[in-house]
């Protein structure tokens, strides 16, 4: 091979032709692995799945806690005596009780004293008061045989026969509010992971978009050797796949740390109003091994998203270069 020095003359170079080790030619990818544009991808990404993961799990935190709550409301009856003129409310306590007692289906009963059906109404009327002077109906709880179906109007009629003044309650309408407000909260989660899902694709798009920008000169060079669409987009997708996964796997992992640990913090404010109505709410605030099973696919599937939507900004910006 010849070449021409600075004085124009040409050189024969004979053999001396520069030699690469195979691994050598392969080093510089078409897309930089340390960018700007990929850290911030990552970056991005991993906020997206740690709100996206945190959302998941609130989710299904309140909907065991509510399923919870549901089966053991719902194997419960409350019967109200109430005082009437004329009537004895210990009597009729003690008759409401023992019919309930001889209830097919019923396995335990328990009548509230006057002290302890003064005491429910502490939180509303505070301490101190003297329940004489007050119509304090008196409560009694029944709990229920799970999978034993009750006549609950032949149940009524038997209690009001007994105590004309009481009256029976059995949550339905309680329990259909709990199921409402669970369902709310689980289309509201699902709001939010939607949201997060396109604010991902934008972001991923708009990466995607800069990374092309940065190695335009090199896609061009590329595509017009002869490099397909397909081949060039492949590389592009393999490079944020790989920065998609990283951030699901650094959000999700954070999300997962943070229910793991949020048990024990829970237990730093136990016995406190903030602590006590979070424990109402949430119950123990740790999630099951199955939910961490969907935080993990979940970090997987953003990951996954990113690449998609990498891939359809890729074969949109190369139609553009054709």
């Amino acid at each position: 091979m010849n070449r021409t020095d600075e004085r124009g003359v040409l050189v024969d170079l004979g053999q001396e032709r520069p030699q690469l080790p195979a691994k050598a030619r392969n080093m510089s990818p078409i897309v930089p692995r340390a960018s700007i544009h990929g850290r911030a991808l990552v970056a991005v990404v991993a906020i997206m799945t740690f709100l996206a993961s945190m959302t998941t799990g609130t989710v299904l935190l309140v909907s065991a806690s509510a399923a919870e709550w549901q089966s053991e409301v719902a194997s419960e009856i409350t019967i109200q005596v109430r005082p009437q003129t004329g009537r004895d409310l210990d009597r009729d306590t003690a008759a409401v009780t023992e019919a309930m007692r001889a209830q097919p289906g019923i396995v335990e009963v328990r009548p509230f004293s006057r002290d302890e059906s003064g005491k429910l109404l502490e939180p509303w009327l505070g301490t101190g008061l003297s329940m004489d002077d007050l119509p304090v109906p008196r409560m009694i709880i029944a709990r229920v045989q799970p999978g034993t179906p009750l006549d609950l109007g032949a149940l009524r009629a038997r209690v009001t026969q007994v105590a004309p003044s009481a009256s029976v309650d059995d949550h339905r309408a309680w329990i259909e509010r709990m199921r409402s407000m669970t369902n709310a909260t689980v289309l509201a989660g699902l709001g939010i992971l939607a949201l997060v899902i396109i604010a991902t694709i934008i972001s991923v798009s708009f990466a995607t978009r800069g990374a092309m920008a940065a190695n335009r000169p090199i896609v061009e060079v590329l595509h017009f050797v002869g490099a397909g669409d397909r081949y060039i987009a492949n590389r592009f997708l393999r490079h944020f796949l790989r920065l998609g996964l990283e951030g699901g796997v650094i959000g999700g992992g954070a999300a997962m740390l943070v229910f793991g640990f949020s048990e024990s913090i829970a237990g730093w404010f136990s016995g406190t109003p903030v602590g006590d109505q979070f424990a109402a709410l949430l119950g123990t605030f740790s999630l099951r091994p199955s939910g961490y099973v969907v935080l993990a696919v979940q970090a997987v599937l953003i990951g996954a998203i990113t690449a998609v939507a990498s891939r359809q900004t890729l074969f949109a910006t190369l139609n553009d270069i054709d």
